[in-house]
């Protein structure tokens, strides 16, 4: 599976902004989908998961009840709206895709995109 992440860009605090993922070749294989971020100096963390077919979510608590990661099958695209941004979420953010039913380790997802830049400013 090849997954390509857009969508990011600069915007204030308490803005928003819509990832999109989209993805191509073997999508019948998915499973499981995620969004992952990394700010600078820091490890990749896990922000969002959705189970391609039934649709049921995951999310870290960092971001709940401001994120919302959806997926579109017909258009074999993930969208992660992000509401109320704060300056901690600016990272680049990663889209991931795995075959298998997986958790919040990066280290379990076997495609990635490429990361798409989040700034967000005070």
């Amino acid at each position: 599976v090849q997954l390509q992440a857009s969508g990011g860009g600069l915007v204030q605090a308490g803005g928003s902004l819509r990832l999109s993922c989209a993805a191509s070749g073997r999508t019948s294989s998915m499973y499981t989908m995620g969004w992952f971020r990394q700010a600078p100096g820091k490890e990749r963390e896990f922000v969002a998961t959705i189970n391609w077919t039934s649709g049921s979510t995951f999310y870290a608590d960092s971001v709940k009840g401001r994120f919302t990661i959806s997926r579109d099958k017909f258009k074999n695209t993930m969208y992660l709206q992000m509401n109320s941004l704060k300056p901690e979420d600016t990272a680049v953010y990663y889209c991931a895709a795995d075959a298998r039913r997986v958790g919040v380790r990066a280290a379990d997802f076997g495609s990635w995109g490429q990361g798409t830049l989040v700034t967000v400013s005070s």
